[in-house]
């Protein structure tokens, strides 16, 4: 996140990731970023509307430093699965594009397309506020699930081969999504509600299996909020895959804005492995999560 590293710092997790030899990695714009302070309860919070157009103008501003950093690192964008495909093939680290929160939008799908066209991937439909698009878990229902407009958006992602994430997204919208959506959806950070804690973040097994069921995928959080350990993420990840199956499972790093992470740097997946293993994971079944799952459904996506 430009906005909140600095250009300096995204191009060295650019380099981090290469050195650590993965393919991709996703840097997002977050939309409402402008309008969010910290909040003892949610993380985050809205705590202003924004003046007209200045979503819009912020994720543009961040989506040029995104594209600045990554020329700065000596990597590129890489808008489809295909290219994904030949980054894999040639040993080089990419970077997928990605928005968080649809508030740029500001009911306005041709955005969208303007998005598509600049290389975005993936968007998360909400983030921290209710926005035009749906209810977001953290705050009160305003839509009562998905817009009529949020319907539409649906529709157009799916049309334009963007990869719809419900990050964020309320049980109702993310039910919602999924009946509107003729492709398969992600939630790329969350994590399964757990017994020694509670927060508005965490997912039902119900909310996580539908999105499983509909051919998605879940990225594994490894926040402060369920784990205070690497081993203790690792547990958190069998969790999920015994509720959703190892074939719906990714990992969701949210590096740039975690809430006290236990998975800090690319160099730990080795040990993530390891620690997978030590829980009785079959090989297979890692490299699945690892990466493998997040690749298939890229290509399963139309681009």
């Amino acid at each position: 996140m430009v906005t909140a590293l600095g250009p300096a710092s995204v191009a060295d997790a650019v380099r981090d990731a290469a050195a650590a030899g993965m393919t991709a990695l996703m840097l997002a714009t977050v939309s409402d970023f402008a309008v969010l302070r910290p909040d003892p309860v949610t993380g985050l919070r809205a705590y202003r509307d924004f003046s007209s157009g200045e979503a819009n103008a912020d994720h543009r501003r961040q989506l040029d430093g995104i594209r600045r950093a990554v020329t700065g690192a000596g990597a590129e964008v890489a808008s489809s699965a295909a290219a994904l495909d030949r980054a894999a093939t040639d040993g080089r680290t990419v970077v997928l594009l990605g928005c968080e929160g649809g508030d740029f939008l500001d009911g306005d799908l041709r955005r969208l397309e303007e998005a598509r066209a600049d290389g975005v991937a993936v968007l998360t439909l909400v983030h921290y506020r209710p926005n035009q698009i749906g209810d977001v878990q953290t705050e009160p229902p305003v839509h009562g699930g998905l817009s009529r407009f949020g319907q539409a958006v649906v529709a157009e992602c799916n049309e334009l081969g963007i990869v719809i994430d419900c990050a964020h997204a309320s049980f109702d919208t993310t039910m919602a999504v999924l009946e509107a959506s003729d492709q398969p959806v992600i939630i790329s950070h969350g994590q399964l509600a757990h017994p020694a804690t509670t927060h508005p973040r965490l997912l039902t097994t119900d909310h996580a299996t539908a999105v499983a069921s509909a051919g998605g995928l879940i990225g594994a959080w490894p926040a402060g909020v369920t784990s205070r350990s690497l081993a203790d993420f690792a547990t958190e990840i069998m969790r999920l895959t015994e509720a959703v199956g190892p074939g719906h499972v990714s990992i969701g790093t949210d590096l740039d804005g975690n809430y006290q992470p236990v998975l800090t740097s690319y160099h730990q997946f080795p040990d993530l492995a390891r620690l997978l293993h030590d829980h009785g994971l079959p090989a297979a079944h890692t490299q699945q999560i690892l990466g493998a799952n997040a690749a298939d459904l890229l290509n399963r996506t139309r681009s």
